[in-house]
């Protein structure tokens, strides 16, 4: 299983603590998919604020982060519990499945 832990030396400037989980979203501006989900992200930010970490990965700008994390699509979710175990999504989703996983996250 896949652990935060392995990608913390390129997640510069976050310092994750096991305190609360977190969604990663792995995108490209020019992706078009990544565009669809974007209002999505930005919503599942503004309902899980304070409970879920949500990050957004701009794959151009960090690609020593999207190698490290074999991102081969995109977009890609990591939803990391607070175990910083991590269930990897390719592809979008629709905000209710997006939810429902981000939810899960919880407990």
């Amino acid at each position: 299983m896949e652990n935060i832990k392995n990608y913390l030396e390129h997640l510069k400037g976050y310092d994750y603590t096991g305190k609360t989980p977190v969604v990663i979203d792995f995108y490209a501006t020019w992706c078009g998919p990544c565009r669809n989900l974007a209002p999505s992200i930005e919503r599942l930010a503004s309902e899980y604020e304070g409970r879920v970490k949500v990050l957004k990965v701009d794959v151009d700008k960090n690609q020593a982060l999207a190698e490290a994390a074999r991102i081969m699509s995109i977009p890609t979710l990591f939803f990391i519990d607070l175990d910083g175990n991590i269930e990897r999504v390719v592809g979008g989703m629709p905000y209710a499945a997006l939810s429902e996983k981000t939810s899960h996250l919880l407990g």
